[in-house]
């Protein structure tokens, strides 16, 4: 498996620390408010990484971070009335609502840096005991100038840094790019004791802090979004490779950004959505399939529109699903395979391998899913009432296997039809029990209309939307 490594900005051949296992960090979300579809991308990009780890026998440690103190924090608790702790409880609730529905695995461990006040202050002493950090006025900071690898991860030099960054900038640092550890209290912040008095932890520090201690000094891969590059990821790195002495992350692993209609996503050009608003209007299942057709890198532009087309898209699949469980349901078991089965099965195979390999060369699920389609177009031109139950069984258990890697597919229509469409269904099968053929009809043809064709059979109503593969 390659993986493109930001770090040294190409491919690379993937190999852990330990074998057999993989220890992976992702950055979480602050707590403040409902994510947004910019913060789904990666939920959703690194959680499938890890379901392909796991498809493959790895023994994976997933471990994703909640941020529940800074200034945002502060400000909205301030304003709703509420302390920290409750702002961040209500807001962890939410997240793993959204997240849940856009079937994002829980990770293995979701520490909270209020959880973590002690490692931190541990951790910031160790910085000043070794000299890389420095106490001022009760704010303590990292002394970038002590750590010569300062910007590799950006690929910018420190004095570059310096001249384009904008920074809030406390003149009596000792280096413009100086960036807090611990931050002394002010007037109605919450804060904890501390050697240099009450504070709270800087950003950064919470998540070297809390992956050492659930990963260990180094790990294989930390991810996150490409905004998280520079600082975050850049101080991460300073900090906790200027305490150890050794690599913090093997792999550094970020996606592109999201634009909303071809601009990008800002609260006042009024093009910013979270997942909640999203998902009012459209199944979460369809943002996941959306954010993971094009390749992770790349940049991706969001809209309603595009959101459709990814619905119709997985619809599809879901008709080749329903589909084959429908023949499974009728279809006889047989003792001796044809030579056309024979040969589908070999290229179900090739399916998979096509996936796979898709997957290995820098989590390309776009083409992934590429394979998938290629398979279900295969599986609805071959299998029919005649073909055996054990080659149906096949193709729809490689169909499932596939699509769990991405996190697809684990609805069944009943549970996910449209209530209005499921009411009509039934309102025309009263009807023809009536005889009441007009208005039979009419509702066929007003479902028609909407794009749902329905099928009678003796086993009793089929139905499905009129794209096909």
């Amino acid at each position: 498996m390659k993986l493109y490594n930001t770090l040294t900005r190409e491919k690379e051949k993937f190999v852990p620390i330990h074998e057999g296992e993989v220890r992976m960090y992702s950055c979480g979300p602050t707590v403040y408010n409902y994510f947004h579809i910019g913060n789904a991308r990666p939920f959703i990009v690194f959680d499938t990484l890890r379901r392909y780890f796991e498809y493959k026998g790895y023994n994976v440690t997933f471990v994703q971070n909640f941020t529940d103190i800074d200034d945002k924090m502060i400000r909205r608790a301030n304003e709703e009335g509420v302390s920290i702790k409750e702002l961040g409880d209500k807001f962890i609730d939410e997240y793993f609502k959204d997240a849940d529905a856009l079937d994002i695995k829980r990770a293995d461990y979701h520490p909270r840096a209020t959880e973590h006040i002690d490692d931190i202050i541990e951790f910031v002493q160790r910085l000043i005991d070794k000299g890389l950090a420095y106490e001022l006025d009760g704010d303590v900071y990292f002394d970038t100038k002590k750590f010569p690898d300062y910007g590799k991860l950006s690929g910018q030099s420190i004095d570059d840094l310096e001249a384009g960054a904008r920074i809030d900038v406390n003149t009596n640092k000792r280096n413009p790019m100086d960036f807090a550890l611990w931050k002394a209290q002010k007037a109605g912040e919450p804060a904890w004791d501390s050697p240099w008095g009450k504070g709270r932890p800087g950003w950064h520090i919470e998540c070297s802090v809390m992956s050492m201690k659930y990963l260990g000094e180094t790990m294989d891969i930390h991810s996150g979004g490409q905004d998280l590059i520079f600082p975050h990821h850049e101080n991460e790195i300073a900090q906790s490779e200027g305490l150890t002495g050794k690599p913090f992350a093997r792999y550094w692993l970020h996606n592109g950004y999201i634009n909303i209609n071809n601009q990008k996503m800002s609260k006042s050009l009024g093009n910013f959505f979270t997942v909640r608003e999203i998902g009012e209007e459209f199944d979460l299942e369809v943002v996941r399939f959306f954010m993971l057709s094009a390749h992770y890198r790349n940049p991706i532009n969001f809209s309603k529109e595009l959101l459709k087309q990814a619905q119709s898209a997985l619809e599809r699949l879901y008709n080749s699903k329903e589909n084959m469980e429908y023949l499974m349901e009728n279809a006889k078991e047989c003792g001796t395979i044809s030579e056309v089965y024979t040969e589908f099965l070999g290229r179900l195979d090739g399916y998979k391998k096509e996936f796979e390999q898709s997957m290995e060369d820098d989590i390309n699920t776009a083409d992934a899913i590429a394979a998938i389609f290629d398979m279900v177009r295969d599986a609805n031109s071959t299998l029919n009432a005649d073909t055996p139950k054990e080659v149906i069984k096949v193709a729809y258990d490689r169909l499932l296997e596939l699509c769990r890697v991405i996190g697809i597919l684990k609805k069944d229509k009943e549970q996910d039809i449209d209530m209005e469409v499921q009411l009509l269904i039934e309102k025309r099968q009263q009807a023809r029990r009536e005889k009441n053929w007009a208005l039979a009809d009419k509702i066929r043809d007003d479902l028609k209309s909407r794009g749902i064709i329905l099928e009678d059979t003796p086993q009793g109503v089929k139905w499905h939307y009129k794209e096909f593969i």
